[in-house]
């Protein structure tokens, strides 16, 4: 049977459509055939749904999160252990043993001395927690007019107000709905050289983007900046890893003007790109670092904002209420999400993800690059497991679909018909768990070349 021919719903697919709230999803697409999924089994690299289909899950959950796979009975059974020993304490001035040991972790594995650990809930709230380091470290050392952020176009940060203000990517679908937005963010173009905004071609364009960062602090005031945030592989859009030479231009400017350098890895980070932090690849040392997603691998929700010692002995230093952090969490720290993140995180190390990831991204990327020989593949593009095919309606001019062509629902159906999750907005995206092997990998390609092909045909566009 086609997984995408109406069938009638069962109670459990119509309770859900009545009584969940649906993240960033029209009620109107839920109701189509294929809208919404309701999963009961995942185990590594596959999810079964509630009609016993078997697809290969290849966005890690959906949203490039379970790093490890899905199914990891150590994880579960870690988790039990400590929540049956302890669940819980408040993270104002409690501690327990499990999230001492994972922020004592996190300072072995981060680049450099990042080794001060504010924990979160989600990746959101990690990069809620980092802009206010930023900002109230500046205001420690009496830098208070430094309030503005500097992120760039293309990006996303998450879906908080501040959050949702930094982001580059829907901020003008996110600006009639919800403005005024946070006020004192600066958006700069981003470093997509298939799409360079700038119209010039790397590396011949001297990396433009980022010296235009550097016009842009000096136009508002480098007094008046208090950090600059930037993803390394840009991947809830478009993903495009950076040029060899950006981060460490963005790092150098920022210690040019004394501005904190916050790099989001909620997606990079745990060894998606084939390195531990996506940061590794570029050898810049960040301020500050935002993780979640595969921190725990989504096994319980959890993220961290991780600062330099230096950013930290600001407010080690500091004295009265002021050098404490303004800012709480509740389930910051929570002690059994921490049990899931240590045993994941042991497991990555132990059965060499991070090294897999690296292997066979490599292998994704040159089994994806193959496809270029159709004539609506723009682009192929990738780090680790993490990689994307840009689909275009003219390879010269690089025009994209239009809205009516429907591409992203359609080549997201039709990929799943061939028993792949995918997702599609620019690009199509892929992202599989980091245990993926050869087989999951041409499983990948082949029923991606086979969207191609169809829809082509469907387009009445040539194939090659």
């Amino acid at each position: 049977m086609n997984a995408y021919e109406p069938t009638p719903r069962t109670p459990l697919e119509q309770e859900a459509l009545d009584h969940i709230w649906f993240h960033a999803t029209a009620p109107a697409a839920l109701r189509q055939p294929g809208g919404m999924m309701i999963f009961e089994k995942g185990e590594g690299c596959y999810l079964t749904d509630n009609h016993g289909q078997t697809y290969l899950d290849a966005l890690s959950g959906g949203a490039f999160v379970t790093n490890i796979g899905h199914g990891r009975k150590e994880v579960a059974q870690a988790m039990a252990e400590q929540a049956a020993q302890l669940a819980y304490v408040t993270p104002y001035n409690f501690a327990a043993p499990s999230t001492i040991k994972l922020a004592t972790k996190l300072s072995q594995i981060a680049p450099g001395d990042l080794s001060r650990c504010f924990f979160t809930s989600g990746g959101t709230e990690s990069v809620e927690t980092a802009l206010k380091i930023a900002k109230q470290y500046h205001w420690l050392n009496g830098d208070k007019k430094r309030t503005k952020v500097i992120s760039r176009r293309g990006s996303y940060h998450g879906s908080s107000f501040y959050a949702m203000s930094i982001s580059g990517a829907s901020h003008d679908f996110n600006s009639k709905i919800f403005a005024p937005l946070v006020p004192g963010v600066v958006q700069l173009p981003s470093h997509n050289c298939y799409r360079c905004d700038y119209k010039l071609s790397h590396p011949g364009c001297g990396i433009l983007c980022a010296s235009m960062i550097e016009k842009a602090i000096v136009h508002e005031g480098p007094d008046t900046i208090a950090a600059i945030i930037a993803e390394p592989v840009p991947a809830s859009a478009s993903i495009y890893p950076a040029p060899k030479e950006y981060l460490q231009m963005l790092r150098e400017i920022a210690d040019k003007y004394g501005i904190v350098l916050i790099i989001d890895e909620v997606i990079n980070g745990f060894g998606r790109t084939g390195k531990m932090f996506a940061i590794e690849h570029w050898g810049v040392q960040p301020d500050i670092i935002t993780t979640a997603k595969g921190l725990t691998s989504g096994y319980a929700p959890m993220g961290a904002a991780i600062a330099s010692s230096r950013i930290a002995a600001k407010f080690d230093n500091a004295s009265g209420r002021e050098s404490g952090l303004n800012h709480v969490i509740s389930f910051g720290g929570h002690a059994t999400a921490a049990a899931a993140a240590l045993k994941n995180i042991e497991i990555m190390e132990t059965e060499g993800m991070v090294q897999n990831s690296a292997d066979m991204g490599a292998y994704l990327l040159e089994g994806l690059n193959e496809l270029r020989k159709y004539a609506i593949v723009g682009d192929v593009r990738g780090l680790g497991l993490l990689t994307a095919v840009e689909l275009v309606q003219d390879k010269k001019t690089r025009a994209m679909f239009a809205p009516e062509a429907l591409m992203a629902p359609r080549v997201t159906a039709k990929l799943r018909e061939f028993g792949v999750l995918a997702r599609t907005f620019q690009v199509v995206e892929f992202g599989p768990p980091l245990c993926a092997g050869k087989k999951e990998v041409e499983t990948i390609v082949d029923a991606m070349e086979k969207t191609i092909v169809w829809f082509s045909k469907e387009m009445g566009i040539p194939l090659h």
